[in-house]
């Protein structure tokens, strides 16, 4: 879930940030009491649970990972790759059948100006000459359906829907307009990018670390030990990779298209 928070933006100096995943500590609303078995669950999968919400479907983990009943029963086996000292996360369950063309379609509820934003995200993909590609549709069903919201809870900009299941990718992400506010097409383009991202199994560049990207002290976890792997893409920096579309947090009317070490991620994937 993408939320307003009061932060310092990395490398800009704004104090109003687009919190990727994180929450506003000014605004937040009390969260539901939810049980230890149900956050031991969550932690078994990886997650880190100090921001753990129930919502609708589920429960809401790292601010923008939505955990559904059939996740929460399931012990996947993951792994993580690292993009730089700050880690990017990714799960074994990806989205298989390589070469493939996942679909995307967009609520005729968004402005038009969404059109040319989810077209920028998808032309990003694809000139990052992967296996994996994709395509908008109007009409049908589609793989990655991004569905428009008028209100998931106070400053959230968006929710995926989870991480890839049986091959296929998470089923899309929702927006939430109104909030996102008149930001420039590619902004919003990186946030839509960030969450087809999540949904094809990446997690947060900075996850160890989430300070780096939001200015405030991490809630990182490891993601522990039976099942988990760690591996070093090739060729990426040693030193954090500020520019990652997949870090945790973007200030506003901020554009990260891919950058080198992205794109080497993505391939390494797919």
């Amino acid at each position: 879930m993408l939320k307003l928070t009061t932060l310092l933006a990395f490398g800009a100096g704004a104090a109003l940030s687009l919190a990727g995943c994180q929450k506003s500590q000014d605004t937040a609303a009390q969260p539901a009491a939810i049980s230890a078995e149900v956050t031991a669950k969550v932690a078994a999968l990886g997650f880190d649970t100090s921001d753990l919400k129930a919502t609708t479907g589920g429960y809401l983990a790292e601010g923008d990972m939505l955990i559904t009943p059939e996740l929460l029963a399931s012990t996947p086996e993951r792994k993580f790759l690292r993009v730089g000292a700050d880690e990017q996360y990714r799960t074994t369950n990806l989205v298989t059948g390589l070469p493939r063309v996942l679909t995307v379609s967009l609520s005729t509820e968004f402005p038009a100006s969404y059109v040319t934003a989810i077209d920028e995200a998808i032309r990003r993909y694809n000139a990052a000459g992967l296996q994996l590609t994709f395509t908008r549709i109007t009409s049908g069903t589609a793989d990655l359906p991004v569905k428009y919201s008028a209100d998931l809870g106070p400053g959230v900009l968006g929710q995926s829907g989870g991480f890839p299941s049986g091959g296929n990718p998470a089923p899309g992400f929702t927006l939430v307009p109104s909030v996102i506010g008149n930001q420039t097409t590619n902004a919003i383009a990186t946030i839509m990018a960030h969450e087809m991202g999540h949904c094809i199994g990446f997690r947060h560049t900075d996850y160890m670390n989430r300070a780096y990207s939001c200015g405030r002290k991490g809630q990182g976890n490891n993601e522990g030990t039976a099942g988990v792997g760690a591996i070093l893409i090739p060729g990426t920096p040693s030193a954090p990779d500020p520019n990652s579309w997949m870090l945790a947090c973007v200030g506003t009317n901020v554009d990260r298209p891919f950058n080198a070490n992205d794109v080497i991620a993505l391939n390494y994937l797919y």
